[in-house]
């Protein structure tokens, strides 16, 4: 526990609370009385009832949507799988200012659906919930999908030998195994949902803003400093709030499982049913996922004088909005994502396997600590580290690490999130075995633990380098005008006026997501299986 206990303390406590402490602090003396003052605006109480319930309802359909998909992934083998897995997550890493455009030319005005139909949807709360779960599909798919596909379906089949329906025997023996993944995905969603920003903004317009939205606005258009820093403090305490009920609920349903090889439960689909549920979810993906990433494609080869490479050309060459050529964004996120994953991996690794061995209030409160940087503001993150991590000998403002430090903040409970399924389920009498049999601690992990996890290890991994590809939040004030990263420029382009600005910031968006695609392909291929677990 030291190394993640360590790296959270310096590079997320201390960030966030000098940040706090600025905003609450006049004259050397704490001013609570800003609680009062803030929380009694009846502006800011429909912003906390508007983020918990949209929060609610986004994770819900997410979950709805998409346990089809991770039980097609899980146990069905169709061609075209691998690549299909790596657009799913996609959509994922992608900036939300880019996906809140993209829904805005599919929903808005003069938007697909407006040629088709006549219907609009943006400004509403459908569109926002509908952008929701196309960021979040692959976090239900590749989390329940990786615990799904390693659960023995000979379990299953016994229970329908012995008199259970379908629906039945799922829900007394699949159900309670998968218990665990889903929470642990539903945790995510809830929290990506509930700290939303670039969505709101854009889809929302001003009707509607959460606390994330809020927090920017007080700090960036009213520059009041003491109302973001209480708001932060709400939104962390509400984060905490929601990792306590799930420790306390969860974890006692966590048991030890018959794991088996994925390779071994995938299968072709059988009879019309199976086929139909494939279909559908060929649909679903093909609707709420590709449409999307086809409509970035469309308008980066869309240019003024008609279909071309031109604004990819333009990216070559430097202009005022870059100190260097915006194509070098590609490379520089390229770096620091490996950087960002490898730290990610250790301290991450190291974490889940601490909560793993050992049990306590210590280790539970551990445990909800380490998913808090996903439910705290990133504006208060990025202005927390300029404002903390500028003196020796943490004086980083200029160092190149300081980007890879802060996109390994939101990899991290990737990270654990993803390995603890698997290795809660290890049998601990496996270990114990090896121990009797004069195995030391590592080798007990090496022989033991490691075959097992090798799988939620490498997929942790893809995960961790596709956030690190993608995360804007923080990134976007640490980022050093001629080393920035792929969101960061996206975004700097889409703050300028112009068609041509506009149409780079589409390019350079089909970049990252082809990156983003390659990536995640290549890390399927690594695996050699065709199991969908994550």
């Amino acid at each position: 526990m030291a190394v993640p206990a360590a790296f959270f303390a310096v590079f997320f406590a201390y960030p966030v609370a000098a940040i706090v402490a600025r905003g609450l602090k006049d004259g050397g003396q704490w001013r609570f009385g800003r609680f009062g003052e803030v929380l009694g605006d009846p502006g800011i109480r429909e912003v906390l009832w508007f983020t918990l319930w949209q929060a609610a309802a986004s994770t819900a359909l997410t979950l709805l949507i998409a346990l089809p998909g991770a039980y097609v992934f899980a146990r069905f083998d169709f061609p075209g799988k691998q690549l299909l897995r790596a657009v799913v997550t996609v959509p994922f890493v992608l900036p939300t200012v880019v996906v809140g455009s993209a829904f805005l030319a599919l929903l808005g005005r003069g938007g697909l659906l407006d040629e088709a139909v006549g219907l609009r949807l943006d400004t509403t709360v459908w569109a926002i919930l509908l952008a929701h779960v196309f960021f979040n599909y692959a976090v239900v798919v590749r989390t329940v999908g990786g615990l799904w596909a390693q659960l023995d379906p000979r379990q299953e089949e016994a229970a329908r030998v012995l008199g259970a329906g379908r629906l039945a025997a799922f829900r007394r023996v699949t159900l309670p195994a998968l218990a665990p993944a889903v929470a642990a995905a539903a945790l995510m969603v809830f929290l990506f949902t509930f700290t939303s920003f670039g969505v709101i903004q854009i889809l929302g317009g001003p009707y509607f803003a959460t606390l994330e939205v809020e927090i920017y606005r007080q700090t960036a258009d009213f520059l009041d400093l003491p109302a973001a820093a209480v708001l932060s403090l709400v939104q962390f305490a509400a984060v905490g709030g929601v990792l306590a009920v799930h420790a306390a609920t969860v974890r006692r349903r966590e048991t030890a499982l018959r794991l088996v090889d994925p390779e071994r439960t995938s299968r072709p689909p059988r009879g019309a049913g199976e086929r139909a549920l494939l279909a559908g979810v060929l649909v679903v993906v093909a609707i709420l996922l590709v449409l999307p990433l086809a409509v970035l494609v469309e308008r980066s080869f869309a240019t003024p004088e008609g279909y071309g490479l031109g604004f990819y050309e333009r990216l070559r060459s430097a202009d005022g909005t870059f100190a260097v050529p915006p194509l070098e964004a590609v490379a520089n996120s390229l770096s620091y994502a490996a950087v960002a994953t490898a730290i990610a991996l250790v301290v991450g690794g190291l974490a889940a396997a601490a909560v793993t061995r050992r049990a306590g209030r210590l280790v539970r409160g551990f445990d909800a600590l380490l998913m808090l940087p996903l439910g705290t503001s990133a504006v208060t993150v990025g202005f927390g580290f300029v404002v903390a991590l500028d003196e020796p000998p943490l004086d980083l403002r200029s160092a190149w690490i300081l980007v890879p430090l802060a996109q390994a903040l939101v990899g991290v409970p990737f990270v654990v999130r993803t390995m603890l399924p698997v290795l809660r389920a290890v049998d601990d009498r496996l270990r114990e075995a090896a121990a009797v049999l004069g195995a030391s601690p590592w080798r007990v992990w090496r022989e033991v633990d490691f075959p097992l996890v090798r799988r939620a290890l490498l997929v942790a991994a893809g995960f961790a380098f596709a956030v690190s590809l993608g995360e804007f939040g923080a990134t976007v004030f640490i980022a050093r005008a001629d080393n920035p990263t792929l969101p960061v420029a996206v975004a700097r382009l889409l703050g300028r006026a112009g068609e041509y600005n506009y149409g780079q910031a589409m390019a350079l968006s089909t970049i990252l997501m082809l990156v983003c695609a390659v990536a995640l392909l290549l890390l399927e291929r690594l695996r050699g299986d065709g199991s969908g677990e994550f």
